[in-house]
């Protein structure tokens, strides 16, 4: 019956500070690659690699919903009140809770060379599928990272990405 179905999960976080069509991309071809029912965009409060947003949480919620207003299969939230956590993978087990959830996290391949440095980084890898989108420049450096060499075999995915070439940081700086 469709209650058993599995619902496959991708989840994609970050600051999208601000979001823009590089996320929307990443999230249609994640889509389309792994055959995911749905995408979460998972906003955070602060990057813990990084100093402070440009823009407010509010801003960047309220803009990355605008921006997928008529994307159907991308919801945008803010899970760390309901959380209490701004870990990942305290967010893949708030979404395992429902067991029809597979989960597919979605990453860029300039997260996966600190990933190792992730709170329990390697059961990341066991409770969800990894996708790695690649990112101009850092092909080289997260192929060689801790994660990729013990994750590859663990179903991590390096997907080789033809993408929007422009960064949040880009924006901001127009």
């Amino acid at each position: 019956s469709d209650l058993k179905k599995k619902v496959r999960l991708g989840i994609l976080g970050g600051t999208f500070d601000p979001a823009h069509k590089g996320h929307l991309k990443i999230s249609r071809v994640a889509k389309k690659l792994f055959k995911l029912d749905k995408v979460v965009w998972a906003i955070t409060e602060k990057n813990p690699f990084k100093s402070k947003s440009f823009y407010s949480l509010n801003k960047r919620i309220n803009f990355a919903k605008s921006l997928t207003i008529k994307t159907k299969y991308v919801t945008v939230g803010f899970y760390e009140k309901k959380i209490k956590s701004n870990k990942t993978i305290k967010l893949i087990n708030f979404f395992k809770k429902n067991p029809r959830n597979k989960i597919f996290l979605i990453i860029g391949a300039d997260n996966l060379i600190n990933f190792h440095k992730w709170n329990s980084w390697s059961k990341i890898g066991v409770l969800a599928k990894i996708l790695v989108f690649d990112r101009s420049g850092y092909k080289k450096k997260s192929k060689e990272s801790v994660a990729y060499k013990r994750l590859k075999k663990k179903g991590l995915k390096y997907i080789n990405f033809n993408k929007v070439n422009i960064s949040s940081s880009q924006i901001r700086n127009i």
